[in-house]
């Protein structure tokens, strides 16, 4: 089994990097945990503070949940794991069964962050983007699929995401065996990843 994680800032590629991984080895052989799956479940609180909460600290993520079922499944065992709803940041009631796999890939902002799930990686990647590519990418995203406003995520780019990004995300940089600039159009560093993987299963 080889666990990989992937980090990197917000729009940066890293959902583009993981599929194209999936598609490049056989069918069944990778599981994908997003992080985003462990946030916090939040639902104790009123709904708009829900909606200011910050969401790229370390302190939202359940790192314990992380690990423990990162454990579970290299011991072979199944795990159930959470989902998480965007739009009324709580952790909805169902979940998804995930069975072991040879590649079990960990996604999100802050995967390299913990060191207790860190220590667990076999392989540590780092997406590297531009800043104002990944704000477009941002905008886009937020506009389309979370019925945001371009003015409200600029605002909440400004205040959260970059500074989040420069004290907690940039750092991990440090921990990265691989880093991959200009994410999933990085077609030559998916290759050797992909080579990679392939040959350590």
């Amino acid at each position: 089994m080889l666990i990989i994680g992937i980090a990197g800032g917000t729009g940066s590629g890293k959902t583009t990097v993981v599929r194209e991984i999936v598609n490049s080895l056989p069918e069944g052989e990778v599981v994908v945990l997003p992080q985003d799956s462990y946030y916090k479940d939040n639902s104790h609180l009123p709904l708009e503070h829900r909606l200011n909460l910050n969401f790229d600290h370390p302190d939202a993520f359940e790192w314990s949940l992380i690990s423990k079922h990162i454990s579970m499944l290299r011991r072979g065992e199944s795990i159930e794991q959470p989902l998480y709803s965007y739009h009324t940041c709580t952790r909805l009631p169902e979940t998804i069964h995930i069975e072991p796999k040879q590649v079990i890939i960990i996604e999100g902002i802050l995967a390299l962050c913990d060191p207790e799930l860190r220590d667990m990686m076999d392989l540590k990647l780092f997406v590297d983007t531009d800043s104002d590519e990944r704000l477009i990418r941002v905008i886009r995203r937020d506009v389309i699929e979370r019925g945001r406003t371009a003015e409200a995520v600029m605002s909440r780019y400004t205040s959260i995401l970059k500074p989040m990004h420069q004290q907690f995300i940039e750092p991990c940089k440090r921990y990265a065996d691989l880093i991959i600039p200009e994410g999933g159009g990085n077609r030559k560093a998916i290759e050797i990843l992909t080579m990679y993987i392939k040959e350590h299963l």
